[in-house]
């Protein structure tokens, strides 16, 4: 079977909104200003920022308040699946395609996130980079995902937000590559995905419907 790997956050699911419902929450429940909730997207950027970083910054900002139980589960536990994506996973496995989540980040907190939105039936597995000892753009974590699914690199498409982790990442293994814009102009002038999508069922869609795949 063919083989196509996904990205996990803000592409098959919207992290940052899971993130801004968790940080609300956490202002709310220990009193802290409304307005620090940009402060706090910004010092997250997209989970991008080192946890260490971010709690720092947490502590730095609200002396003793405990907020390792936001860090750690607040986006993971509020993650949810779409059902434009949950309808275009069902629609590629049904024709005959292999699909695997390949993530960066810590493997308790991914695996609750794939978990929770029920992508654990949808997929035929997922390679996270803690557990790989790799990150994107590595190419041993894709190569990892090749070997979850029992499938060959050569031919295979990486769908991802991320242009230095996904797209960068495709290149290097040969895959060939769609980058979820969300609206944004790509910007990298070293590189380019193979296709451009707004989101991520769309890009899904194009993939497995064969007229790309030439």
């Amino acid at each position: 079977m063919p083989l196509l790997m996904i990205d996990l956050d803000n592409t098959l699911v919207d992290r940052d909104a899971a993130f801004r419902a968790a940080a609300t929450d956490f202002l709310s429940e220990h009193g802290l200003p409304e307005g620090d909730l940009d402060w706090l997207m910004t010092l997250d950027a997209s989970g991008h920022t080192p946890r260490r970083e971010v709690a720092r910054a947490l502590s730095e900002r609200y002396g003793g308040i405990d907020a390792q139980d936001f860090l750690d589960w607040g986006a993971a536990d509020r993650i949810t699946l779409s059902d434009p994506v949950r309808e275009a996973l069902v629609e590629a496995r049904a024709v005959g395609w292999s699909c695997v989540i390949v993530t960066n980040g810590r493997t308790v907190q991914q695996e609750t996130k794939i978990r929770n939105s029920g992508l654990d039936r949808l997929v035929h597995g997922w390679v996270i980079s803690e557990a790989a000892g790799h990150w994107k753009p590595e190419p041993e974590i894709f190569h990892s995902a090749a070997a979850v699914a029992g499938a060959a690199l050569d031919g295979s498409w990486m769908i991802g937000d991320s242009a230095p982790a996904d797209i960068r990442g495709a290149l290097g293994v040969g895959a060939r590559s769609v980058w979820v814009s969300a609206g944004r102009p790509w910007t990298e002038p070293d590189y380019r995905p193979t296709l451009t999508t707004p989101d991520t069922a769309s890009a899904i869609r194009r993939v497995t419907s064969g007229r790309d795949n030439h």
